[in-house]
């Protein structure tokens, strides 16, 4: 039973529209509808495309910070990184190509979920990034390891080090979406994409997504599971804390490097 996700069929299409108000933050309720999804998606012989967009003003604006407070051990940090890791992990190997329609903002946990899709649409002036550093944290749904492959290792570390979103259109410069549209169209132009992968063969389209499966080296994997006993470790310092503590309290975070 889908909690936070509602899907239409048409055309061989399935639309999934996220709504987990008030910024569609991506809980571990989420996570478990995402790989929900995936799996009647991958049941269903009538779908051949997934589009995914938010409700509201967002796409999403990154993970659950509320849900947070209630992690107090680094293992349980390391647990819920790799969650979203796994989550995200099953999307791109979902066999059906899957789609991210992305208004408003793709922030932290939002852009990692965005980034596991197979391919990526933008709203001109949508927010995209990775700005974890601003908690006192660090991307640990696979971000550091998947957008270097997008933007490149020195956009990504700039993205990451500084905090600052990129748009839409900064965005499809940089490879990190496959086209903008306008805000009033966004979702019926990333259709029309879906219509027209939907109309190729689905063993072909199958085959491809695949294939480029085969481009992700051990060493991706290896820095995803880093990234997890990282992220446990970064999550329970003082800093990490802080950063929360600081973003629930509406204040300036005072990081002290312990």
């Amino acid at each position: 039973m889908l909690k936070f996700l509602s899907v239409r069929v048409e055309d061989h299409i399935a639309v999934a529209t996220l709504n987990h108000a008030p910024a569609n933050a991506m809980s571990s309720q989420v996570m478990h509808d995402v790989t929900e999804l995936i799996d009647q998606v991958e049941k269903d012989d009538n779908i051949r495309v997934v589009v995914i967009h938010g409700e509201g003003r967002f796409f999403s604006a990154g993970a659950d910070i509320k849900e947070f407070t209630s992690v107090t051990e680094a293992k349980q940090a390391t647990e819920l990184a790799q969650l979203g890791q796994v989550t995200f992990e099953r999307v791109e190997k979902c066999s059906k190509p899957v789609i991210a329609a992305i208004h408003g903002a793709a922030l932290g946990g939002g852009l990692e979920f965005a980034m596991s899709c197979h391919m990526r649409f933008a709203t001109e002036s949508a927010k995209l990034g990775l700005p974890e550093l601003t908690l006192g944290l660090i991307p640990g749904f696979a971000g550091t390891q998947r957008l270097p492959r997008y933007v490149g290792k020195a956009k990504a570390c700039e993205m990451m080090l500084t905090s600052t979103p990129i748009t839409g259109a900064e965005a499809l410069k940089w490879g990190l979406v496959n086209g903008v549209f306008a805000e009033e169209t966004f979702l019926d132009d990333t259709l029309k994409v879906a219509k027209q992968i939907a109309g190729k063969s689905p063993a072909t389209t199958r085959a491809v997504l695949e294939l480029l499966q085969t481009t992700k080296s051990s060493h991706y994997y290896e820095g995803v599971q880093r990234e997890a006993q990282i992220f446990g470790e970064v999550f329970t310092s003082e800093d990490g804390r802080e950063g929360v503590a600081a973003f629930l309290e509406k204040r300036k975070p005072s990081f002290s490097g312990r």
